[in-house]
């Protein structure tokens, strides 16, 4: 009965995020997988919003990112109740300065285990969120 349990718990709970991306970095070249960078201003930024909504936790993405990926989400949020810790802040800003100079939100990437870029989404994909993890899972399987 446990093992049912735990079983559907871990289908229906939400992707984890990874808030280090350095851990990620190891953990993805310790399960060969890649990483979804994400930035998001998760409190202010409408696309932002309707991404994690409509495509991040989406069934087909959640599906795909448990056996492909590992996510990372660098938010910038702008009210203080929703903003993380010192440590988590200046982590976002670190992967801002690397991979989103510009400050565009939303902004996704995917990276191979040594924090290589293989695919950038300026804004909200223009696919439909099945075509966009069908999209991603073709990348993912190429590089294994």
């Amino acid at each position: 009965m446990k093992l049912i349990i735990m079983i559907w718990l871990l289908a229906v709970l939400p992707i984890q995020w990874e808030p280090d991306f350095n851990n990620a970095k190891k953990i993805a070249k310790e399960k060969s997988e890649l990483i979804l960078l994400n930035f998001s201003g998760s409190d202010w930024c409408g696309p932002c919003i309707v991404l994690r909504k409509n495509y991040l936790e989406s069934q087909a993405f959640t599906d795909m990112a448990k056996e492909n990926l590992v996510m990372v989400n660098a938010d910038f949020p702008r009210k203080k109740v929703n903003i993380s810790t010192p440590e988590q802040v200046k982590r976002n800003e670190g992967l801002a300065e690397i991979y989103n100079k510009e400050g565009s939100f939303p902004l996704t990437l995917l990276l191979d285990s040594d924090g290589k870029v293989l695919k950038i989404w300026q804004g909200k994909p223009e696919s439909t969120p099945e075509q966009w993890t069908a999209e991603i899972k073709a990348i993912c399987d190429s590089k294994k």
